[in-house]
């Protein structure tokens, strides 16, 4: 029987709630009895087991829906065949339908009459007032909100209480009720958001605090916590020996606002320090303690943390989840990123089982290199047996994934990668399909292909690829480029000549195609590029890169002895455009003090495993990245698909790049450049720019990238060349999911996935709506209840909606419009001052083979050193029930079908 590892769903309300997989058969059982129908038992457990694993496929990495699981049992029940099952089934689901509504109709009754009783925090019940929520309403509002928002939230609110109600369930429900009109209007997430800050206010604020006595209560209080939390052993003793009033004076608590209602809410329940399920602290004091945290070893601390609490606390920047986690707590393991490589020897491999606990359990992404372990079949000498590869050892590897739960808060994460010319590597291929030996399946770890340039060539060349096992080619492993085609193409000739135990041929357009059909039907393992990522590497003197982490932007060097380790944080371009204008002077003071911020937790770091410490301390490599791209161009009304934002792309990246690179050199003038730093690209004066030309020479094909420079970096490369460089990598751009989502800007450098759109976390469903497009019809006068059904209608997407003037369907275009080559380009542009990479998803359309060879090979020729996920659309229509489509026409479902190949086999495995 299939497990189902989700432990949570959504309810019609939006509240989340545990999820109860035994309900699914109860139903079914009882659709079943009232059929009336015989019905084999093996098949019924078939169904049954069949919906499981769909449920467990389609939501490995999001809380799913109540209907969202009812519309797969539907539809599970209609492919069997048992249409009789199926009928009840949806009679089943309509007769529930009706309770709810005729309990929503008692309840507004009983609301409008005053007959539902409240019970109070002391014990005692008193009558529901309306008067008084309309009182909370205009006190959280400033006085802002109309009558008629008060009529629709008062409506919505019956749907979400009960009789008996506790005033602080009163509280969940209220904003539950607001949560659910942001889509008529996103004036309603700004009330939720203050009413959330009310419920931690109360929670948090040491005394009972008015409008007036706000500001002093919060300073207060901050104080208090901060002696309380090392009191309790959760902050590090040395918080306490701050200028605690010096500091607590420059909390800003207006910029508590800044939050809309999915920020805050993020924070609540999984950022802010709780103390026996209590909050100790503000969103203020939070931004302070990691403020704080951050500055520990400075010298003139006080100073330096009340100037990283203003970047902070603006939105301007933002550390990685790792670091705001534990930042000023006792064990301060802040990096977010571990990188190791296995040997081909049993030991090693489970003390690197061992080392990704550790890792996880302190909120470390993890990548893993297995390309050295010896494929199936190979000769095992100490005990006379063949090896069984590495999928058994990836197996376990996922099972540890699953079991650590990082920091409490947060799923264990893995990515294995494997070289492209390993024995085992179609079986690599296919550890995610739901088809085949499940104990050969590592559904829960992501995987990821680690492609040499070679292989690509052939690809175009339509030549055949040899796959070896690494205990009778180590070096391969351990070099790259012209040095590795070398190697390579001198094992080939050793096989030819039968001096190799272990050896296969294949085409390797079949096997570029089988990688190509698993990453649309599964999603893994992504597309990565070994060469780009070394010889444009600055620490090509001193080791190699072996693979990527877990979302493929970090580029680092590891061994057996040096687990690389990456330190995170992204700046909110969203916040440095003034007036339409890129705020220059703003984002470098910025990225001055991210660069100190992010070299400071190399120093103040918990590292789990010695490896990451010894790696750290002699590289220091940090990653500074951005979000907010989005909203960047949206502020200066540039769409996506538009020369401007090529520009945009090319000169913004260039000035952080100018100075991340400037900022610490500064440091390395100040503190020293890293241990290793002598014979680096940056000591021979090779900047990211320049390795573009070294990439071209080594593949002896052009790289299709503009080399345009519009900053003079004479100023840069004469202060590397005197100072040198405090830091081995300064730039990676990663996914910022969650972190976007506590600033309130779109993720990274991704494009808008939806206008209007449901996101569900740990924390709650929330509906977040493009507030730019909002803003923009409702300047026209199109943004209303019709409009808003139109854009649900059509997924978020405005494309097809006449009544939107063409300018603004261009401006709002959705990720899926937009041309995935394009966007590789503007990658690319980025890609040439950025000395790590970036986490780029590709989103497509349709479901050609032919297209994602174009998209992935072109991905190659412009030099990206990695991709991440594959976002596909399918181009089926269909009609949508919930919606009359004779109104509003047809449109488009997501369905994740095998690519069809138009590349020229027809026997090729995607077209079967």
């Amino acid at each position: 029987m299939t497990t189902v590892n989700i432990a949570q769903i959504v309810k019609r309300n939006g509240a989340v709630v545990d999820f109860d997989v035994n309900r699914i058969r109860k139903a079914l059982i009882s659709a079943h009895q009232s059929a009336r129908v015989p019905t084999d038992t093996g098949q019924f457990d078939n169904i049954y087991d069949a919906i499981l694993r769909e449920i467990a496929t389609s939501f490995a990495n999001e809380i799913p829906r109540v209907e969202q699981i009812q519309d797969i049992v539907e539809k599970h029940l209609v492919r069997a065949d048992l249409y009789e099952i199926a009928k009840h089934y949806i009679l089943y689901r309509e007769k529930h339908r009706e309770i709810r509504e005729r309990a929503v109709s008692e309840r507004l009754k009983q609301v409008t009459s005053g007959g539902l009783t409240v019970r109070k925090r002391d014990g005692r019940s008193e009558q529901f007032s309306s008067d008084k929520i309309r009182r909370t309403l205009h006190r959280i509002s400033d006085g802002t909100i109309h009558q008629p928002m008060i009529d629709a939230i008062l409506t919505e609110l019956p749907k979400n209480i009960f009789e008996g109600i506790s005033t602080t369930e009163l509280e969940r429900a209220l904003i539950l009720s607001i949560t659910n009109l942001i889509e008529l209007d996103t004036a309603y997430d700004r009330y939720a958001a203050r009413l959330v800050l009310q419920v931690l206010y109360r929670e948090t604020l040491a005394t009972p605090f008015t409008t007036e006595t706000l500001h002093q209560c919060y300073r207060v209080t901050f104080q208090k916590n901060i002696l309380l939390g090392v009191k309790e052993h959760l902050y590090t003793p040395e918080l306490a020996n701050f200028d605690l009033p010096r500091i607590a004076q420059a909390l800003q608590p207006e910029r508590d606002y800044l939050f809309n209602s999915l920020g805050i809410q993020t924070l609540y329940e999984r950022y802010i320090v709780s103390l026996r399920d209590r909050h100790i602290e503000c969103p203020q004091g939070f931004w302070m303690r990691v403020a704080m945290g951050l500055a520990l070893q400075e010298e003139q601390r006080e100073e330096r943390a009340i100037e990283f609490y203003e970047v902070l606390s603006t939105l301007r920047f933002l550390s990685s989840t790792p670091t705001l986690f534990h930042s000023g707590l006792l064990h301060p393991q802040l990096s977010s990123c571990y990188l190791s490589t296995i040997n081909d020897d049993l030991a090693h491999i489970f003390k690197v089982f061992a080392d990704n606990a550790q890792l996880s359990k302190w909120s470390g992404g993890i990548g893993n290199d297995w390309s050295s372990v010896r494929a199936t079949g190979s000769h095992i000498n100490s005990t006379n047996v063949e090896s069984q590869g590495i999928i058994p050892f990836l197996k376990i590897a996922n099972d540890t994934t699953v079991a650590i739960n990082r920091s409490g808060k947060r799923r264990g994460a893995t990515c294995a990668y494997l070289e492209s010319w390993h024995l085992d590597i179609e079986e690599f291929l296919d550890l995610h399909r739901n088809t085949g030996d499940d104990r050969r399946r590592t559904h829960d770890m992501n995987t990821a292909n680690w492609i040499p340039d070679i292989f690509m060539k052939r690809v175009l060349a339509n030549e055949p690829w040899s796959l070896f096992s690494p205990n009778e080619t180590p070096d391969l492993h351990e070099c790259y480029g012209k040095q590795f085609e070398e190697r390579y193409l001198y094992y080939e000739r050793q096989a030819q000549e039968g001096r190799l135990q272990q050896y296969r041929k294949i085409e390797a357009v079949q096997l570029w195609r089988k990688m190509l059909t698993r990453l649309f039907e599964t999603g893994h393992p992504w597309i990565t590029f070994k060469d780009p990522c070394n010889i444009r590497s600055p620490q090509d003197h001193d080791g190699i890169i072996h693979n990527s982490n877990l979302c493929t932007e970090i580029t680092l060097n590891n061994s057996a002895d040096e687990t690389a380790v990456c330190n995170l944080g992204s700046l909110n371009l969203a916040q440095h455009i003034d007036n339409g204008e890129l705020h220059c002077s703003l984002l470098e003071k910025t990225i001055r003090s991210a660069i100190r911020m992010l070299d400071n937790v190399i120093d103040i770091n918990f590292y789990p495993t010695p490896e990451a410490r010894n790696s750290n301390l002699r590289h220091r490599p940090i990653a500074l990245g951005l979000m907010g791209f989005q909203d960047a161009l949206f502020m200066q009304r540039i769409p996506f698909e538009s020369e401007e934002a090529r520009e945009f792309a090319d000169r913004s990246m260039e000035f952080i790049s100018y100075h991340a690179i400037l900022s610490s050199s500064r440091l390395a003038k100040e503190r020293g450049p890293y241990q290793s730093y002598r014979r680096s690209k940056w000591d021979r004066g090779i900047f990211p720019i320049d390795t573009i030309a070294m990439l071209e020479q080594e593949r002896g094909m052009p790289v299709l990238v503009d080399r345009t420079i519009r900053m003079d970096w004479k100023e840069v490369r004469e202060h590397v060349k005197k100072y040198g460089i405090r830091n081995s990598n300064t730039m990676a751009i990663a996914p910022t999911a969650t972190i976007s989502n506590i600033s309130g800007c779109f993720p990274s450098i991704e494009p808008i996935y939806k206008n209007m759109y449901a996101k569900v976390n740990m924390s709650g469903e929330f509906t977040v709506i493009n507030s730019y497009l909002e803003r923009d019809l409702k300047e026209l006068g199109l943004w209303n209840r019709e409009m808003v059904e139109q854009i649900k209608y059509y997924d978020g997407d405005i494309e097809m909606i006449k009544g939107v003037p063409p300018e603004i369907r261009k401006l709002y275009r959705t990720s899926f419009n937009i041309d995935p080559k394009w966007l590789l380009e503007l990658t690319a542009l980025r890609s040439k001052w950025i000395d790590q990479s970036q986490s780029h998803n590709v989103f497509v359309q349709g479901s050609s083979g032919k297209l994602l060879h174009e998209i992935y090979t072109h991905a190659w020729r412009l030099g990206l050193k990695t991709t991440y996920y594959l976002r596909a659309l399918g181009a089926s229509q269909i009609e949508k029930a919930t919606l009359d489509a004779k109104r509003y026409g047809y449109t488009q479902q997501r369905v994740y079908d095998a690519p069809v190949c138009n590349v020229g086999d027809p026997d090729c495995e995607a077209c079967q």
